[in-house]
């Protein structure tokens, strides 16, 4: 795949053998969006560096994941929206849960909820920890993108098996070689 890609990972970051390390190391065209802080997310902070990525790389393909995922969501308000070439979400976070995980995650807003102005995938596990199916389903909705069930995979990262992820690989070209994915 040829397209720049703008990897956006979650809170702490996908170091080591994530499958977002995998896929920065496999694409010569994958950039790190790299946050100040990965263990202190600052929904403005982020957004501003994200925006400024989208601006450097036009028409990029996103590939975020949990936290990243809903960061990605809020560019439906950002003037760099028209920008964003596509934009493959997993596993997003639920930011809303009175009762939380990690508990800096949902500090980061409320979830946001607009129409997504570019295609999309979101891509959600029927286990994942972080963000209920049933929640996750209507979440795909509201952005107006399809949903791909990867059945019983946990969060989608290395606890639940997710190394080297070839399959996201294909997901994703489905997205650049789709261009109105978000209709599919």
């Amino acid at each position: 795949m040829s397209v720049t890609t703008l990897i956006v990972p979650g809170l702490h970051g996908s170091d080591g053998e994530h499958w977002q390390a995998h896929w920065r190391r496999d694409h010569p065209h994958a950039v790190l969006v790299e946050q100040a802080d990965w263990s202190n997310p600052e929904a403005d902070r982020w957004l501003a560096t994200l925006e400024a990525a989208v601006a450097a790389h036009p028409h990029a393909l996103i590939i975020a994941h949990s936290l990243g995922s809903v960061l990605t969501a809020r560019l439906a308000r950002s003037r760099v929206a028209p920008l964003v070439g596509a934009a493959l979400l997993v596993a997003p976070a639920d930011i809303n849960r009175t009762a939380g995980l990690h508990k800096r995650s949902y500090e980061f807003g409320i979830m946001p909820r607009d129409s997504l102005p570019f295609p999309a995938l979101v891509v959600a596990s029927r286990d994942d920890i972080y963000m209920p199916f049933d929640k996750v389903r209507a979440l795909a909705t509201a952005w107006g993108s399809p949903l791909h069930d990867l059945g019983y995979a946990g969060h989608i990262n290395i606890v639940s098996g997710f190394g080297r992820w070839p399959a996201g690989y294909a997901l994703a070209a489905g997205l650049v070689n789709c261009p109105d994915a978000a209709t599919a």
